[in-house]
């Protein structure tokens, strides 16, 4: 009897939780420890399935997963341990290391789970790979401050060094338009890619009207090409400010419908734009290229980090004193330790994982939109998903 009271106090008293199940997957005790962690009360987990522990996809597979260790005998967890994710009463998450173990009493075989907090480790992971970010930061920053006193060393050298120096600056020119061409070529490079098929479709019944519209679109595509890599080709003036907006009257929401077409041909599975425009002027006064490339941007990135059923919004509004354009979705959101450094050139969040992507494509946005005398302003919670909005001045709307 005295040996059954002290291992109780020691349970009780673990500062890890203890979790028994048995064959089913059904909760017969839990000690204090782990109720602390799940924020529920013991009466409230006994009895019911360890599943409610659980977030997906693991819940849904935890009974098929102690079905086929039952049958197989083959084991992910009991006996060897792993890191994985639960969830508390508030629908929260926080990471645990498991360790499972293989209990036979009184006949009937008991599963006891031994769960170790994650949160502070973690938490420190988390801010050792901030540092990490902003250490690359400040290489990059330091290299390309090298790099200007390099050509301007090779300013002074002689003709027969010259050759030279224009073959380095090329190489570091191709390798640096290579890895932001991968992010603001893929959507006008797709709609050339489909033009060009639709077009092939349509001779065949030789539809004229079909294929004159496609060859448009195709000839428009190349020309925002075009338009991007002279901007790209021209990073050092962006930087030494000599770039100025092109500014022109245009109609905003007619610009938005067409890109909101184009867009729908890098949808993934069942997803949709929707737009809408709002206000009764519709005309605007800017720089029509720079303000299209920052919504494909927006739109790309939503696409990209939400559901194959996501639904992506897209609003335009005009009054009398600015133009809004917003953009939102309900996707994997940003981490709140990482939106300080959301608009830094070649910074990922880090809840990104093998999502493509170069890190450059918010920070071009960035750098568009004060050209323009715009401000950007986004809200974000991880897994609800993210709104940006543009906000441009207007003094004139009607032209």
């Amino acid at each position: 009897m005295e040996n059954t009271v002290l291992l109780k106090a020691i349970i009780d008293n673990a500062i890890d939780g203890l979790i028994t199940i048995d064959n089913m997957g059904i909760v017969e005790s839990i000690n204090p420890s782990a109720c602390r962690l799940f924020d529920y009360s013991a009466e409230e987990v006994i009895g019911r399935n360890i599943s409610i522990l659980m977030p997906q996809p693991d819940r849904s597979s935890h009974d098929h997963y102690l079905y086929e260790y039952k049958k197989t005998g083959n084991a992910n967890i009991i006996g060897i341990g792993r890191e994985l994710i639960g969830m508390k009463k508030n629908g929260s998450y926080f990471p645990f290391r498991l360790g499972v173990s293989e209990v036979k009493y009184s006949g009937r075989m008991i599963y006891a789970g031994f769960i170790h907090d994650l949160t502070r480790e973690k938490e420190a992971e988390g801010k050792l790979q901030n540092y990490a970010a902003q250490l690359e930061v400040q290489v990059e920053e330091r290299t390309h401050s090298l790099r200007m006193s390099v050509n301007e060393l090779q300013k002074t050298q002689d003709e027969l060094n010259h050759s030279l120096d224009k073959e380095k600056e090329l190489g570091q020119l191709k390798s640096r338009f290579v890895s932001i061409a991968s992010h603001e070529f893929r959507t006008p490079l797709s709609m050339v890619q489909l033009s060009a098929s639709l077009i092939d479709r349509y001779s065949e019944n030789n539809e004229r009207q079909h294929i004159g519209k496609h060859v448009g679109k195709i000839k428009d595509a190349v020309l925002n090409i075009t338009a991007i890599l002279n901007d790209f080709l021209s990073l050092e003036k962006l930087d030494s400010g000599m770039v100025k907006p092109s500014l022109s009257h245009f109609n905003l929401s007619e610009m938005a419908e067409e890109i909101t077409n184009e867009m729908k041909v890098v949808l993934r599975g069942k997803q949709k734009i929707i737009f809408k425009h709002r206000g009764a002027s519709h005309k605007i006064k800017l720089d029509q290229n720079l303000l299209k490339n920052c919504i494909i941007i927006l739109i790309d990135n939503a696409i990209k980090y939400s559901g194959d059923e996501s639904q992506i919004q897209f609003y335009t509004k005009i009054n009398d004193h600015n133009c809004t354009i917003r953009i939102c979705d309900d996707g994997i959101g940003i981490p709140e330790s990482d939106h300080k450094h959301l608009f830094e050139a070649f910074f990922r969040a880090h809840n990104t994982g093998n999502i493509s992507g170069n890190g450059l494509g918010l920070s071009i946005l960035s750098r568009y939109t004060g050209l323009m005398n715009g401000h950007i302003s986004f809200k974000s919670r991880l897994n609800r998903g993210t709104i940006f909005t543009l906000t441009f001045p207007q003094k004139d709307n009607h032209g």
